[in-house]
């Protein structure tokens, strides 16, 4: 079975921009969750997948990802009931390893969370200066919760900063 494993951190500044080595625009919704998974498309620039991952707190989970034709994605993403996630993922490099730092915008404007994916969970991790507090069980900041429930709609201060 595909495993993930993967930290996530809330943003306190914006001194990551400054190693960003790629950038790329994505659009994902999601045509099913429940309480052991969800089901997303998504575009990431110009392709398109669908990912099923479990639904499990914590920072190891099952995920299981698909290339799709692009237009078929694009369809797709027109079925998706329950919101839609718009982000800019930035790759950006710290200690020897490649982070993700999503910069999302629309109704989860200006929460800005940082992923790192990991070979184990309990490897050791040289945290970034501009990494917070750590939010990786906490299922509001899911992708799939934040479709369903966006960031603004909880009330400013809770998130990471652009």
């Amino acid at each position: 079975m595909p495993v993930e494993i993967e930290r996530k951190f809330l943003v306190v500044s914006t001194a990551w921009r400054a190693a960003v080595t790629r950038t790329a625009l994505f659009r994902q919704g999601y045509l099913g969750s429940s309480a052991s998974c969800s089901i997303r498309v998504r575009v990431a620039d110009r392709e398109g997948s669908l990912n099923i991952k479990g639904r499990v707190a914590g920072a190891r989970r099952a995920e299981y990802e698909y290339a799709i034709p692009l237009a078929e994605a694009e369809e797709l993403l027109e079925l998706c009931s329950e919101g839609r996630i718009d982000k800019h993922r930035h790759v950006v490099a710290h200690g020897g390893r490649e982070w993700e730092v999503d910069e999302f915008f629309g109704d989860n404007a200006g929460l800005v969370l940082a992923e790192i994916e990991l070979d184990d969970e309990v490897e050791e991790l040289e945290l970034p200066a501009w990494a917070g507090a750590e939010v990786t069980e906490d299922v509001r900041y899911y992708n799939s919760s934040l479709a369903r429930t966006p960031w603004r709609a909880w009330g400013q201060g809770e998130g990471g900063a652009t």
